[in-house]
Order: structure tokens, then C-alpha cells, then sequence
């Protein structure tokens, strides 16, 4: 097939964009500074402008490369192109998520999720969609500190984590929380499912949106990001293309 007609093939799909678009105000994880830019040329000097950006790796929807969690870890630009394309699987927890904000993915999720649209296959990105991107772009909502300043909001039980690498051969993962540990998960502080998922050589994509919109099963992620060399994390731009 001529390349053309593949990329037309691919248009009359439905395209989801699942990245929030990041600035000044995006809500980041606590013990992040927020952005900040200044301009280094300008209009009155130049016939371009050019800014000059600050600010964490890991801010806005972004990638957490192996290298996060592990000094032998791969970084950004020893991630394979292969890697950034995967099929998607989205896990439905909202309802859950609606009733209890602390909720953790569970293997008995991922069952029922199989029990409905097959087994997750090898080489998966496997998403948990909570429905909590809907409290973009308020940091408060987002961290839903409660009277005592404990945050509330959910993410992965490290068992499911440990079934979808090892039974699954997953290669990517992904939510829509500043985290992969719900922060009232105490056992599993600080971080042991993210440490998990990174030290088993699999990238996760963080702060994800719009999972409400793409289809159980189904589905091609694309996760694209700055070859940064040593970079252990990126804002991303990811999206998935899904059948009409």
C-alpha cells in the first residue's frame, strides 16, 4: 500500500488527543516548582521571538523514562520508536473512582476488564481512566487535600502493576493522576508501584486526559517526546487513534 493511502486510511479514524496543554498554572506535583518563561528575543531586535523555559522534567503529561527510578535505567533517547506506538487498553475505574477518590487499581479490574473485551495483549499500553483529568486546571481539585492536608486521589495497587508486567508483558502504562500510588495506599509509599513499573524497564505516561473518550479495547497510543539525552522524564504529546 502507497504511503498516501495509509495516512488517509488513518485520517478517517477518530483522533483523541490525551495531553493537556501545560503553562504558568498547570497543576504539578507538590514538590515541583511551576513553570516559568521569559523572552531572550524579541520583535524589536529580531524577526523571530524566542523563549526561555523552566521547569521540571516531569510536568504536565509526561513520560517517566526507566532512568526516573534507576541510575542503569534507560533514558529518553534509548527508548525505541517501536515503544512510542502500542496498542491501547483503557481500564474503566470512574465509578469507582466517583465513590471512593482513593481508589486503587485492582487485578480483580483487570479480570473483569479481560472478562468483557479479551486478554491485554503482549506489548500493551494499558491505561487506567479515573475521570480525574476532569479537575484540570485546578491544582486544589486535583490534590483534594482534605482538613487534615492529606492529599485524595487514585492511581494503581502495586499487585495489579506486578500482574500486568509479568503476565502481561505490558510496555507502557498510564493515568491521570500527579501519581502512580494513590497517596492513602500507605504500604505502597513512596512510590513502590512507580518504582515497579520504571525498574522493570517500562515508561509510564502521567497526567493523561480525554481516557473517557477512546474505546475499551481497540485502539493505537502514540507517546512522542523530545529525545533529551539523560532524561529521565518530558512533557509528552500523546494521542490515540481509534476506530470510528
Amino acid at each position: 500500500m502507497k504511503i498516501e493511502n495509509i495516512i488517509a486510511e488513518l485520517k478517517k479514524n477518530e483522533w483523541i488527543d490525551l495531553t493537556h496543554s501545560f503553562g504558568e498554572l498547570t497543576p504539578r506535583w507538590p514538590g515541583f516548582n511551576k513553570l516559568s518563561k521569559k523572552i531572550i528575543l524579541d520583535f524589536d531586535k529580531y524577526p523571530v521571538r524566542t523563549h526561555l523555559y523552566t521547569f521540571p522534567g516531569q510536568y504536565g503529561t509526561h513520560i517517566d523514562a526507566p532512568a526516573h527510578a534507576s541510575k542503569s535505567g534507560r533514558t529518553l533517547e534509548k527508548i525505541d520508536l517501536k515503544e512510542c506506538v502500542l496498542s491501547l487498553c483503557v481500564i474503566d475505574c470512574s465509578q469507582k473512582v466517583l465513590e471512593n477518590p482513593d481508589y486503587a487499581l485492582k487485578v480483580e479490574d483487570i479480570d473483569n476488564y479481560e472478562n468483557n473485551y479479551g486478554k491485554i495483549p503482549e506489548g500493551s499500553f494499558v491505561a487506567m481512566r479515573s475521570d480525574w483529568y476532569k479537575n484540570w486546571p485546578d491544582q486544589e481539585k486535583f490534590l483534594n487535600v482534605d482538613i487534615n492536608g492529606e492529599p485524595h486521589y487514585p492511581g494503581w495497587d502495586i499487585k495489579a502493576v506486578e500482574f500486568l508486567i509479568k503476565e502481561r508483558k505490558i510496555l507502557g502504562i498510564g493515568h491521570e493522576t500527579f501519581d502512580t500510588d494513590p497517596p492513602q495506599k500507605k504500604e505502597q509509599y513512596p512510590f513502590k508501584a512507580e518504582v515497579c513499573i520504571l525498574k522493570n524497564d517500562i515508561y509510564q505516561i502521567e497526567l493523561m486526559a480525554n481516557l473517557d473518550k477512546i474505546p475499551a479495547r481497540g485502539s493505537v497510543i502514540f507517546c512522542i517526546f523530545p529525545k533529551q539525552e539523560g532524561g529521565t522524564g518530558f512533557p509528552v504529546r500523546c494521542f490515540a487513534i481509534c476506530p470510528k
